[in-house]
């Protein structure tokens, strides 16, 4: 597990080195799936580290739907542990 604690510069070496330990990737973020940091690691991960990957890479990310203001919907689309670990079993293929 990995816990970025800048984004620029982002530290590929670091994110690359784990790949390459585990030869899985799930980027959590609680941001929307389109433009965020989630996708830019994602991406670094696809074109330097291809090689080491036996998965795809999964981003567990904000439902991509406006924040609602309803306590129950908000909960939803937020990441959460369930989705978390759903994403985790989803690269070991279990």
């Amino acid at each position: 597990m990995i816990d970025l604690r800048t984004l620029r510069p982002l530290d590929t070496a670091t994110v690359l080195k784990s790949l390459k330990k585990t030869n899985r990737v799930v980027v959590v973020e609680e941001g929307w799936p389109t433009c965020s940091i989630a996708s830019e690691i994602s991406a670094v991960c696809m074109e330097q580290g291809f090689d080491d990957l036996d998965a795809p890479v999964l981003r567990v990310t904000n439902e991509d739907v406006p924040m609602p203001y309803a306590a129950n919907l908000e909960k939803l689309m937020l990441v959460s542990a369930d989705k978390i670990v759903a994403a985790v079993k989803s690269v070991l293929y279990r």
